[in-house]
């Protein structure tokens, strides 16, 4: 299986974004998985730029992208991205779009084609805190997994797409006001490691494979 796994640099002021740490030190994957990783700009239209080259180029079986959602408490595995712009912060470039589409001919939202339900309880299950959530917001990490389940769709039909956002980091939440939530990058990797194997058993499941 061809896993093109993505992350994000910083953005924000921030020195650190975990889905780039836990994309580069991520290991220990299933036998099998041929994996790419890439590491995307915090830049509308590049992001996906750069995603739909390496998916035309290399054309992978999926495409797991991770990014950070601060304040949040849980590893989020998305269900939805929508069709839709509106930056409350400006990206790494200054862009702030507001109430605009990312495509003209795109849907109005994609649902994601990983097991959402299946990887959120499986990290759960391993003690990390997780959920399913309804939005992955109007930031560039919603443009970038509306790009893959756009070009899935219209071109990769077996090609299998989702997101996955990360709480910060502890060093991060150190500077933020008491009670922030954060997650280790150690359960960061391991949750983003279930996900992945979660993925594999599914596609196995499919194909007839064992998966044992």
């Amino acid at each position: 299986m061809k896993l093109l796994l993505t992350g994000f640099e910083a953005f924000a002021g921030d020195l650190v974004n975990p889905s780039k740490e836990a994309v580069e030190q991520l290991d220990a994957l299933p036998a099998g998985v041929e994996v790419k990783r890439r590491i995307l700009p915090v830049v509308f239209g590049e992001a996906a730029k750069v995603l739909l080259e390496e998916i035309r180029t290399w054309e992978p079986d999926v495409v797991l992208s991770v990014g950070l959602a601060g304040g949040r408490s849980a590893v989020s595995v998305e269900r939805i991205a929508v069709n839709l712009a509106d930056a409350r912060i400006p990206d790494n470039k200054g862009n702030q779009p507001v109430d605009e589409m990312l495509s003209a001919d795109g849907d109005p939202a994609y649902f994601a084609t990983i097991p959402i339900k299946r990887i959120a309880a499986a990290i759960r299950e391993a003690g990390i805190p997780a959920e399913v959530s309804n939005s992955a917001g109007l930031f560039v990490c919603n443009s970038v997994m509306y790009a893959a389940l756009h070009v899935a769709k219209r071109e990769y039909p077996q090609m299998q797409a989702g997101f996955v956002h990360l709480p910060y980091l502890p060093s991060q939440a150190a500077a933020l006001p008491a009670g922030t939530p954060s997650l280790s990058i150690t359960d960061d990797i391991r949750a983003i490691r279930i996900a992945v194997e979660t993925i594999v058993a599914g596609k196995k499941f499919l194909t007839g494979e064992s998966v044992t």
